[in-house]
């Protein structure tokens, strides 16, 4: 519940394509085509958008197979709203969502950007090394 005075609303709805699109470059993060969004967001199990004054400033969402493996994925604020705690409230809400949808045993990962692991640390995500390695791929055409 947001307090009468605070001019942030978190809802559980994922920002359209656009506002992903948007978000992700002015929160450097790696850019996503027009096409690879559309095919990817309504595959989303569970999203938040972070609105300021109608506007979304904020996003975050949860990719997976709904038993055994879930991703936390597109975490971004707008750096001019940054250092107000709202990737904690971001957090909040999809840590609430998999302690309330997950079974025993499900496997949560995560990519943490630079100083990010800190936040994440909070919800009980740990560095995999040094008994594993983090690796992606992306694909190149």
């Amino acid at each position: 519940m947001n307090a009468p005075s605070d001019p942030y609303v978190l809802v559980e709805r994922f920002p359209g394509v656009e506002d992903f699109r948007r978000l992700r470059a002015v929160a450097g993060l790696s850019p996503k085509s027009q096409e690879a969004a559309e095919r990817g967001l309504p595959n989303t199990l569970y999203g938040v958008s972070l609105l300021h004054e109608g506007r979304a400033i904020g996003m975050g969402r949860i990719i997976g197979d709904g038993g055994l493996s879930f991703v936390v994925v597109d975490i971004a604020v707008e750096p001019e709203h940054q250092g107000r705690g709202l990737g904690k409230r971001i957090m909040n809400a999809l840590d609430a969502w998999l302690k309330a949808n997950t079974l025993d045993s499900a496997h949560v990962s995560l990519i943490a950007d630079g100083e990010a692991k800190h936040l994440y640390a909070q919800y009980g995500f740990a560095d995999v090394g040094p008994a594993s390695v983090g690796m992606h791929y992306v694909v190149r055409r």
